[in-house]
């Protein structure tokens, strides 16, 4: 059993030193090793992010070990803004990172906004990834039809409200994709979750409790 630690480190990434954040849990090796990626790095998206940070900590309390990153550019990432090209190898740099680490692990990859744009559609290619989620998908202003080819177990997480991906284009888009899949429509919510942060975890549980319920919650996990 190894202790839990949160440990600020920098991983190597094609452009250059990723900062990250890695909380690892008691009770290794894990079920899940997770990535989870952030928001628009042009304004202000970084892996503090508080629906960023819900994720990684809904995930954490069910013992499971979760690196949060900053893409290139963003808090003390090197590197520049490369319009959601680079930042996919910034992703894949990740996962390679929790995959040497957590060789008996699957690996969860979650994205929220940009971060699910970016980060779904390397973990729909990545054979190493089980599950992904994605909250905030900014389906009115991104082209997201990689996610029809997508065959792997998916839950989605929208405002009702989102003014970046509206309940009509998530729900038509959510009709074509491949089963498994879920979507949770957070009623009244904006596209940050503002003061619904609680209801976004409470849907994470509950897909995880169908898809890995030895991956249960343990709230005594720091």
């Amino acid at each position: 059993m190894s202790e839990v630690l949160h440990r600020k480190l920098f991983i190597d990434g094609p452009a250059g030193k990723l900062e990250s954040l890695l909380w690892t849990s008691a009770g290794e090796p894990p079920v899940l090793a997770a990535v989870v990626c952030h928001p628009h790095p042009l304004f202000s998206g970084t892996m503090h992010n508080k629906v960023v940070y819900q994720v990684a900590k809904a995930l954490h309390l069910r013992g499971i070990s979760v690196l949060r990153f900053n893409f290139r550019g963003a808090g003390l990432s090197e590197g520049t803004h490369d319009q959601g090209r680079g930042e996919r190898d910034d992703v894949r740099a990740a996962l390679d990172y929790m995959a040497e680490q957590y060789l008996k692990s699957e690996l969860l990859l979650a994205g929220f906004s940009f971060g699910s744009w970016v980060g779904l559609r390397v973990g729909c290619g990545d054979s190493r990834v089980s599950d992904l989620i994605g909250l905030g998908l900014p389906v009115d202003r991104s082209d997201l039809s990689y996610l029809e080819e997508c065959a792997k177990p998916k839950l989605f997480i929208q405002g009702g409200n989102d003014q970046f991906g509206s309940r009509e284009n998530m729900e038509r888009l959510f009709a074509v994709l491949p089963e498994p899949k879920k979507l949770m429509i957070v009623e009244g919510a904006d596209h940050f979750f503002t003061g619904q942060l609680e209801k976004v975890a409470s849907a994470i549980n509950e897909w995880l409790d169908l898809r890995h319920p030895h991956a249960s919650q343990n709230p005594t996990q720091g």
